[in-house]
């Protein structure tokens, strides 16, 4: 089922996070970066496109996120 809500972050949250390049992030100019945030959130922007913002999942999402990715699930 999924969540009745959508995790939220402010604008000063997201800027002052520390971004971390993907290791999936290769030399194609494909670049994600993501962040830790408060409340065990995480937050996943695009390098390129840092302007649009974040998109941001709680805890229980952001470990269903990347055990998709991990499985095969959601290829890359």
């Amino acid at each position: 089922m999924p969540p009745t809500y959508a995790p939220t972050a402010s604008l000063v949250e997201v800027g002052s996070a520390v971004w971390r390049k993907s290791t999936f992030s290769g030399a194609s100019n494909g670049c994600v970066e993501h962040a830790e945030l408060t409340l065990g959130r995480r937050a996943v922007r695009d390098t390129k496109h840092r302007e649009f913002g974040a998109i941001v999942f709680d805890s229980s999402a952001w470990h269903a996120f990347v055990s998709s990715i991990n499985s095969g699930v959601l290829p890359l």
